[in-house]
């Protein structure tokens, strides 16, 4: 489990790092856009080491992920790209023999990897499919979602393994936040009662299988999700890197649960190359980052120093609570640390 670095300053985040593994959605772009100040970051990170790219997004093949990072600007090939269908085809092949047919509920992406494994794709339940594998794709509706429960139902995950590539609550997008691979698998889980083998991020499976593929030592993690790419990190034992430019911002920060709390946190990507803070407690319990300083009196969050940055206040008051080892709702805390 990954906890507030309590760094020297002038260490970076990426110092020692042979690895960069950055999320896509909220991290690199949303929707078709390039997230400001993203690709200028890596492109110089990828200077001096390696640098892939995890998505659960399952609607798009690697190469078409590769295709998109090149043309925002990023030195991209279909290899650095690691994403939940591979990950959930691996696992498929582990319940199923060679060659059997797959409901497939998902995109091109799903598809292309299925196919790629050696497996007969099929979209229809009639055709007695030796497993269910589901993913997002934008063009899922309750056509498809509605084979998959009759492919389910009745059947036990020893007779019908039932795989998703992940369970993303949300997606975020050009126009905002919308239903992600999660709402989808939720409807087929209510229809027929029964969970799916989970391949995406927060499970540890497209972790290790980016580990592996990069031979990494010493590997980074970059995310905009506490619940799926700062918890899976931390499942995987990597260090992680939560950037405020996607979903979770500083309310769900200050909130973290002890398995889903990063190593660093970031305003934007500029950061990695910039030195991290070193967090000081004195005598008394307060927190301060540089000339931020939050302190906890009763159930209180008191701001003793806004400073001159509001991320560092923010790191400060995220040092303090969670090292008070109480739970966010016993608190009080100023509406100033998460507005």
């Amino acid at each position: 489990m990954a906890l507030f670095r309590r760094s020297t300053e002038g260490r970076t985040p990426l110092d020692g790092v042979d690895l960069i593994l950055a999320d896509l959605d909220g991290v690199v772009y949303k929707g078709p856009d390039a997230i400001p100040f993203a690709v200028d970051s890596l492109n110089a990170a990828a200077e001096t080491r390696r640098v892939g790219y995890i998505t659960n997004n399952a609607s798009r093949t690697d190469a078409t992920v590769a295709n998109h990072l090149s043309e925002l600007g990023l030195r991209v090939e279909p290899s650095d790209v690691v994403t939940s269908p591979q990950a959930a085809v691996r696992l498929l092949a582990q319940h199923v023999p060679a060659g059997s047919a797959i409901l497939v509920i998902g995109g091109d992406g799903l598809v292309d990897e299925v196919q790629k494994a050696g497996f007969t794709v099929t979209r229809s339940a009639e055709d007695d499919p030796a497993a269910v594998i589901q993913g997002f794709a934008p063009e899922v509706g309750w056509e498809q979602l509605a084979e998959a429960a009759f492919a389910l139902q009745g059947r036990t995950e020893a007779e019908r393994p039932w795989v998703a590539t992940n369970t993303d609550w949300t997606i975020p997008v050009a126009r905002g936040i919308a239903p992600g691979n999660g709402t989808l698998v939720s409807a087929v889980h209510t229809a027929v009662g029964r969970l799916p083998i989970v391949a995406g991020k927060p499970e540890r499976a497209i972790f290790d299988e980016a580990v592996a593929r990069f031979g990494a030592q010493k590997p980074l993690f970059i995310g905009d999700r506490l619940d799926t790419d700062v918890l899976g990190a931390n499942r995987a034992g990597i260090e992680s890197v939560l950037v405020l430019t996607g979903i979770d911002r500083s309310k769900q920060l200050l909130a973290a649960d002890a398995d889903s709390r990063p190593t660093f946190i970031l305003e934007d990507l500029r950061g990695l190359s910039e030195p991290y803070p070193e967090v000081r407690t004195a005598r008394n319990g307060a927190v301060s980052v540089r000339d931020a300083t939050v302190a906890i009196e009763g159930n209180e969050v008191r701001v003793l120093s806004d400073g001159s940055s509001q991320i560092d206040l923010l790191r400060a008051a995220c040092a303090a609570i969670w090292d008070s080892g109480r739970a966010i709702y016993a608190l009080e805390v100023p509406e100033r640390l998460y507005t």
